[in-house]
């Protein structure tokens, strides 16, 4: 079993930053590839980036891409995303996910956190 604990969410302004983290616990959290999916209101969930398990390789969704960033610690048993330029449409409670493999699919992930809010204002 492996434990996910999202933190860092909030209200930002268009253009703003914020720092999500992602804290690990159970089992031998740098064996598993890491995602973030997002979800708003009346959509489904949505790929937003992921990390293989060594940091080595990283994927972003285009909407993200040059302004999303995905990095991990296995030291620290965490996972984060570094959000800048962010716009009202990146409003969306913000999921972390651990799998086996790194994948775009909500359903190729074994363990998935709480969730934390994300909103921006426009």
């Amino acid at each position: 079993q492996v434990q996910l604990v999202e933190s860092g969410g909030g209200l930002v302004q268009a253009g703003g930053s914020l720092r999500l983290s992602c804290a690990a616990s159970g089992r031998t959290f740098s064996l598993y590839a890491m995602g973030w999916f997002r979800q708003a209101p009346g959509k489904e969930r949505e790929f937003v980036a992921a990390i293989r398990w060594s940091g080595a390789t990283s994927y972003s969704a285009d909407a993200v891409k040059g302004r999303f960033t995905i990095s991990r610690d296995n030291a620290k048993n965490t996972v984060y995303l570094q959000m800048n330029s962010l716009k009202p449409e990146d409003t969306a409670v913000y999921y972390c996910a651990a799998g086996g493999s790194l994948s775009y699919t909500p359903s190729r992930y074994d363990y998935w956190g709480q969730g934390t809010q994300v909103t921006v204002s426009s």
